[in-house]
């Protein structure tokens, strides 16, 4: 999992919902809830979904923050998860990389509608006329016409490539859409902007939000990129690897695959103790607790105002309280209707990790959950905690999840059935040396392919865990077998002209994977 939000197997979460209700007691109003009722809350689920570690911060007014930790921090091994435990945080940190902006704003050293160029000469699109229309703001809001997860095969796994190639490969994307014209999720502007912002600040994008947000709001435990950690008190991973598809199958543990690349974009560990702390400063309007503003109300109100409709729908059903009226992307926020409030909120996903978090600012409520597994219970808990502060009427968050999750996994064995495992028809027009060669794409780099036993190999070369033998998958295409964790296999094909390759594309091979596992973008040429 990869896309620092919701992915096709957390995107159940925007709509979870469920026909059992009433399995929770009213418990207590938001001046009251205490630390009995919390658990009362997240143990059920715990327990459920097997899910080994959870951590929930709870902030409202007139009440200190409530932030506890639940359950293991890896399975197998005794440490507990805390308040001090590091997750990461993924996508959360657009947030950050958008209030960091937001600190150049208020010093004056850029504006939202400041063309890109501006500040970064060098930054291309694939059309020139785009180049100069892009500004700051659109960096951040997800509608520059780059399909979804565009470029996302750069940075994860975990790689070669460096930030700064981002501005090498953009002019090579192809756009699915017209400039503005509507929402794709992308990482790979975040990135940008993260240049952008080390260009303004004269810093590092890392080093530039430890210094000018965590320390002043006390984040004592987070850092700007997993590389940076410097204690054992880590979340670790957790993801059910199949068979046949991950997703379905039992808890395992699983690495960190990251790199510092993806931090502008989702790079940030932090605990639940320091979530509290971002909440309460949002919900504040960049206030800190000694009364200094830490950013201007004016950049608060700009940072949470809509830019790109991301959903509409009719609204709540019976079967589903929770699904909003519309959504929409603000400036590393996302926007919606919950319960009749407005909501502000964000997802994070990294391989074996999965966070959500959520506001209330009319009720000036806070909560964010962590969660050390790759499954959407965080949203699950984060709604059913939401609920008791606003005393909704009660509904069956578990049992919802349990649908949805069951419903996601059918769907999942469905769509795959004899498409993991068993070949398609056909097989190679030429003799396995023929297509023995080097290939290069222009935003991703080469693979090589080879032979090795009688069996071609291919080594995507920027990318070190993906090295695989190549098994026949239909005319002249092949899947990949990387190793169990190391991420979504694909099937490669090589357009064959006289004789000869002329070029070869990809695609996952499992209809259900990660979208940053974009090898559908991928165009490669032989390299003479």
């Amino acid at each position: 999992m990869s896309g620092f939000t919701i992915d096709r197997r957390t995107a159940l979460a925007l709509s979870l919902g469920g026909a059992t209700v009433a399995a929770f007691p009213r418990l207590a109003l938001a001046a009251t809830l205490d630390e009995a009722a919390v658990d009362a809350i997240v143990q059920p689920f715990m327990a459920a979904f097997e899910t080994p570690g959870i951590a929930v911060a709870i902030v409202r007014p007139g009440a200190p923050a409530l932030v506890k930790g639940y359950g293991v921090r890896t399975l197998g091994k005794p440490g507990a998860v805390d308040v001090h435990t590091r997750f990461g945080i993924a996508s959360h940190s657009k947030a950050f990389t958008a209030a960091a902006l937001a600190l150049l704003v208020d010093a004056g050293k850029l504006g939202w509608e400041d063309p890109v160029v501006k500040h970064l000469p060098e930054f291309r699109m694939s059309d020139p006329a785009v180049t100069q229309m892009m500004t700051v703001r659109d960096l951040l809001v997800h509608r520059s016409g780059l399909p979804l997860g565009a470029g996302d095969l750069m940075f994860f796994p975990a790689g070669s490539h460096v930030a700064a190639d981002v501005l090498n490969a953009l002019p090579h994307l192809k756009p699915a859409r017209g400039f503005r014209a509507g929402y794709d999720y992308d990482n790979i502007l975040y990135i940008v902007a993260g240049l952008l912002i080390e260009r303004v600040a004269g810093m590092a994008w890392d080093k530039f939000v430890e210094a000018r947000l965590f320390a002043p709001l006390g984040m004592a435990d987070a850092v700007g990129s997993r590389g940076s950690l410097r204690t054992d008190n880590v979340a670790g991973r957790h993801a059910r690897l199949g068979p046949p598809v991950r997703g379905i199958g039992k808890l395992e543990v699983v690495q960190p695959d990251e790199g510092p690349m993806v931090d502008a974009a989702g790079g940030i560990n932090a605990s639940i103790a320091d979530m509290a702390k971002w909440l309460q400063v949002q919900l504040a309007q960049g206030k800190l607790p000694d009364g200094k503003q830490l950013w201007s109300p004016e950049q608060a109100k700009e940072m949470w105002k809509p830019q790109t409709i991301t959903a509409a729908s009719d609204g709540p059903t019976e079967s589903n309280p929770a699904r909003p009226v519309l959504a929409a992307y603000a400036l590393g926020w996302f926007v919606q209707d919950y319960r009749g409030m407005r909501m502000i909120q964000h997802s994070g996903g990294l391989s074996g990790q999965v966070t959500y978090s959520g506001m209330l600012p009319s009720r000036g409520i806070g909560v964010s959950v962590l969660s050390n597994v790759e499954e959407s219970v965080s949203a699950a808990i984060r709604n059913a905690i939401l609920d008791r502060l606003i005393d909704a009427p009660a509904f069956d968050w578990v049992s919802s999840y349990r649908t949805r999750q069951k419903a996601a996994q059918d769907e999942a064995l469905a769509s795959v059935e004899g498409g993991v495992d068993k070949a398609p028809a056909g097989g190679p027009s030429l003799p396995l040396a023929g297509y023995a060669g080097r290939y290069r794409d222009p935003w991703y780099g080469d693979v090589v392919v080879g032979q090795k036993s009688g069996r071609l190999w291919i080594d995507f070369v920027p990318t070190p865990v993906f090295k695989s033998p190549l098994e026949p998958w239909g005319p002249d295409s092949f899947r990949t077998r990387f190793a169990k964790d190391a991420g979504e296999d694909a099937v490669v094909s090589f357009e064959i002209k006289d004789g000869k390759v002329a070029g070869v594309t990809m695609k996952p091979l499992s209809p259900l994977a990660d979208f940053s596992y974009d090898y559908q973008h991928l165009a490669f040429v032989p390299v003479p």
